[in-house]
């Protein structure tokens, strides 16, 4: 083994405690998630471990590529950590954050079961053509990478989850959901929209669009600027969430109610403007090829 499967092994571990972590915040998440759900401090703890194998999956490419002589072990355990932390961390973090645990009819739970395994089926799918097609010999991604899909399912996860105690938007608890979300007290906010999300983000995984792989430019700038805004978010949200036990920090979920919204939109620059970056380098390269 070398530094760079250290650093995937560690990835992989990870989006292990993530799991672990999302356990210890159901016993918290039975109550109304406004009420109990929002101030439990493990649903930020899940969300910065996911975040910590982002970074480590960032940095275990070019150690590979620099130190590791061998590259079949590396690949493999890739594919193994990837498919923990990136598919499924986030599809069991969004089942118990959106699940409505004791609220929810059967027909939510149910849905919402499905979309979770549509993304660990896709996120299988994805890093098994990776790995068949030897994607790391290529400039791009074909379809949503693993990280981008866990990033941006995070993102709009933490703005919704954080939504109904900041003020913004419409306020949805006289919506009469009870059909689709139970008969119990509290009301469903934006949840809905993380089950279109979902089964979006799987497609895209298996797609056969272009990503770009965010090697330099204003590309891999705007990936550091997404992570950094998605950092802060997540650690504001644990710190002001944890501390407040007389109340919520309004100030501090407003700043990551703000940092998950930018979070959500350069990722979403990054899927639409995917295939535009990726002709670009190509035709960068072609033109440099030809000057040669």
């Amino acid at each position: 083994m070398g530094i760079a499967d250290y650093i995937t092994l560690c990835n992989g571990l990870f989006g292990t405690a993530a799991i672990l972590f999302i356990i210890l915040a159901v016993e918290d998440l039975h109550q109304p998630y406004y009420d109990g759900g929002l101030k439990t401090h493990y649903i930020w703890l899940a969300m910065l471990c996911i975040l910590a194998s982002v970074i480590g999956d960032i940095i275990d490419g070019p150690v590979a590529r620099n130190y590791s002589k061998r590259k079949l072990l590396g690949g493999s355990l890739d594919i193994m950590s990837d498919c923990i932390s990136f598919c499924v961390a986030p599809a069991l973090l969004i089942f118990v954050m959106f699940g409505r645990w004791g609220e929810a009819s059967p027909f939510w739970t149910i849905s919402l079961g499905i979309a979770s395994c549509w993304i660990i089926a896709t996120g299988m799918l994805r890093l098994a053509r990776f790995q068949y097609e030897d994607g790391s010999e290529i400039n791009y991604f074909v379809g949503l990478s693993s990280p981008g899909n866990a990033l941006l399912l995070l993102s709009v996860a933490g703005l919704i989850w954080i939504q109904p105690s900041t003020g913004f938007g419409p306020d949805l608890t006289t919506w009469d959901c009870s059909v689709c979300f139970g008969k119990g007290t509290s009301k469903p906010y934006f949840d809905f929209m993380m089950l279109p999300l979902m089964l979006i983000c799987g497609g895209l995984m298996i797609s056969d669009r272009p990503m770009s792989k965010l090697k330099g430019g204003l590309p891999m700038k705007l990936s550091v600027l997404q992570l950094v805004a998605m950092l802060v978010a997540i650690t504001s949200a644990l710190v002001h969430t944890t501390k407040s036990e007389h109340g919520l920090d309004m100030v501090g979920l407003n700043l990551s109610f703000y940092l998950f919204i930018i979070s959500a939109l350069l990722v979403l620059v990054y899927i639409i403007l995917g295939k535009r970056i990726v002709k670009s380098s190509k035709q960068i390269n072609d033109s440099l090829s030809s000057e040669e």
